[in-house]
């Protein structure tokens, strides 16, 4: 008789808790978000701490966490944001592999530090792979769980393990490698595609000062609130490609930055592009917090991406299954 995989009861969702892994590439064409974790570091990590490949998909927490019940033994990991989460009322720790006994609770508390926790469990989390990908797309109800967040009653069930990964328990990423999620980060830009269509000045007044994310922010993007970025002529081009990082100016003059659920092309001018390791910083934001930006050359931003990719291997390679 084969083993049952354990089991997760959600005994309360919390505010937005979804399913997700890296994200669905290669359907963009058809329309189809790429979504994923809104930041892939961190959930990476949680992987490569229980041995998981890269790609397992685990929940993506925000701000607010959720209770859920264990029904069997399991290894978690908890990285990205810390919203103080406690196991039967104590501490867990964070970026560390934690053995979950058959019966615990996971709870979470307040925000410490970041917008969105991501839990690994060994195994990943199982669902059905629509296009690839367990990620949740909400906006058009593919993946995870019906398309949709967690409610009270579901249950979440963990992927056949290949290994003991109770060998990794205690596993951890040392202190100085964990990120310092701030609430008024900078984030480094390239110029975007469509530089040339705004004044010579709009990278100057978009590096100048801060940008307040608004309430107007999700998964999709950040709408900001700050200097105005004006255009030579029209905010509006012919519609395109567009990625996580994209920042599109519409006509009000106030930046978009697009994130993970954003829509495959645009039709506004995209003045700036975030690079693409820095994408936690702006991940972790909650409306009401604040951004600012910086210019590198597209040069630099390669090599930053190298350098990110090449520490984290350094630091817990990857799993090969």
């Amino acid at each position: 008789m084969s083993r049952k995989q354990p089991t997760i009861h959600v005994v309360r969702p919390g505010l937005f808790t979804t399913i997700q892994d890296l994200g669905r590439y290669g359907y963009q064409r058809f329309g189809v978000s790429v979504s994923g974790a809104m930041d892939p570091w961190a959930l990476t990590v949680g992987n490569r701490l229980l041995g998981n490949p890269d790609h397992a998909a685990g929940l993506e927490i925000t701000l607010q966490g959720p209770e859920l019940l264990f029904e069997q033994a399991l290894c978690i990991a908890i990285t990205g944001a810390d919203l103080c989460p406690t196991a039967d009322n104590m501490a867990v720790p964070m970026w560390t592999v934690v053995a979950m006994q058959a019966g615990s609770r996971l709870q979470f508390g307040l925000r410490r530090q970041g917008t969105r926790a991501y839990l690994a469990v060994a195994g990943g989390i199982n669902g059905a792979l629509m296009l690839g990908s367990r990620s949740t797309h909400v906006r058009s109800g593919l993946g995870g769980l019906a398309g949709r967040a967690l409610k009270k009653w579901d249950q979440l069930e963990a992927g056949p393990v290949s290994h003991a990964a109770a060998h990794y328990v205690e596993r951890t990423v040392p202190e100085p490698y964990r990120p310092r999620y701030s609430n008024a980060p900078t984030v480094r830009v390239i110029p975007g595609p469509q530089a040339d269509l705004f004044t010579n000045e709009a990278l100057q007044l978009l590096v100048g000062r801060p940008y307040r994310v608004t309430s107007e922010s999700d998964r999709m993007g950040y709408r900001l609130e700050g200097a105005e970025l004006p255009h030579r002529a029209s905010a509006d081009i012919v519609s395109e490609a567009v990625s996580v990082g994209s920042i599109q100016v519409p006509s009000n003059r106030q930046p978009i930055l697009l994130m993970a659920d954003c829509q495959p092309t645009g039709g506004y001018a995209k003045l700036a592009t975030m690079i693409s390791a820095d994408r936690s910083l702006a991940a972790q934001l909650s409306p009401g917090d604040s951004l600012s930006f910086r210019i590198i050359t597209a040069t630099r931003a390669s090599q930053l991406c190298r350098l990110a990719h090449a520490e984290l291997d350094r630091l817990l390679p990857p799993h090969h299954s």
